[in-house]
């Protein structure tokens, strides 16, 4: 099989990289620099969709950069940088006379609104109600394809939480507090923190880049996967979990309104409020999490 990765070189991209090349098939890189293995994105806006089997969009400037500040520049970039790759990506497999079997977006579960008590499934309605919530509505709408397309093309949609990992990822600006004592719950430390590890995710992209089971046409509807791990967990139980397996007190807990201060408000609320988000057409898919509990993920993460 080969594979077309649109934003690969980043941490999820990477870790969905080496999956594939393990299992065989053969990589191909959209990024932004030319290279061996690589195309950019001017060359699929000028040239259309090289021969793939799958196609995946990983890019998006991270969120949570904590070398960027929160301005109007930044949220421009934070729509840009995934809407117009996303967009490039379908409109050149729409335009393709050998188009791919699969197409994956990879988005995000701020879709849903953070509560204490409700439960989101994949197929709980929603609709946009903050900045975060109407970036993953246009960004998931910018990789709808047309009817005719979508009769040969299987479109998935995987919506992921914090994605946790080794060398990047949530926790690669997590662990130095933490390794120096100075970690603790984030505001009330009560609000739901929906997580996966990169491997999983990983395993989830993989699988839905599988050609369909049957000989029927795609649905032309994008199947939808909530790329989390099935155990829910608050940021106080991931906090003190954490804490446990490196042997750190967790003592300083981050006020919300010094989060706020930091990040700017509208992305402050990414730690400071969450979501019970239930990967339920995952598990019905037959994905079979390698680390479904938050003990197993953060004591292959950090070694213990």
């Amino acid at each position: 099989m080969r594979v077309l990765i649109g934003g690969g070189s980043g941490f999820v991209g990477r870790e969905l990289t080496r999956l594939l090349r393990d299992k065989g098939h053969e990589v191909t890189l959209i990024s932004r620099q030319p290279g061996p293995g690589r195309i950019t994105w001017k060359e699929l806006e000028s040239r259309g969709l090289p021969p793939c089997d799958g196609a995946v969009n990983l890019a998006g400037e991270n969120v949570l950069n904590p070398l960027r500040w929160w301005n109007e520049r930044y949220k421009k970039d934070l729509f840009s940088s995934r809407i117009d790759t996303t967009k490039a990506l379908s409109e050149a497999i729409a335009a393709s006379s050998s188009p791919p079997h699969s197409w994956v977006l990879v988005s995000g579960v701020a879709c849903y609104k953070p509560s204490l008590t409700a439960e989101y499934t994949e197929d709980s309605e929603w609709t946009p109600f903050d900045l975060l919530s109407q970036l993953v509505k246009e960004w998931e709408a910018a990789a709808f394809l047309p009817e005719n397309a979508a009769k040969t093309t299987k479109q998935v949609v995987i919506r992921a939480g914090a994605v946790l990992g080794r060398d990047g990822g949530a926790m690669k600006q997590m662990l130095l507090p933490f390794w120096l004592g100075l970690g603790g719950t984030l505001g009330s430390g009560s609000q739901p923190f929906p997580w996966i590890h990169v491997s999983d995710l990983a395993g989830i992209i993989a699988r839905s880049l599988e050609p369909p089971a049957n000989t029927e046409a795609p649905n032309p509807s994008p199947q939808v996967y909530n790329g989390v791990a099935p155990a829910i967990t608050t940021n106080h139980e991931f906090t003190k979990e954490l804490g446990r397996i490196l042997r750190r007190p967790t003592i300083l807990p981050v006020p919300e309104f010094v989060l706020s201060a930091m990040l700017g408000s509208e992305r402050a609320v990414i730690l400071t409020q969450g979501q019970k988000v239930i990967p339920l057409k995952t598990l019905e898919s037959g994905y079979q999490f390698k680390y479904p509990d938050l003990t197993l993920a953060l004591k292959q993460i950090v070694g213990s």
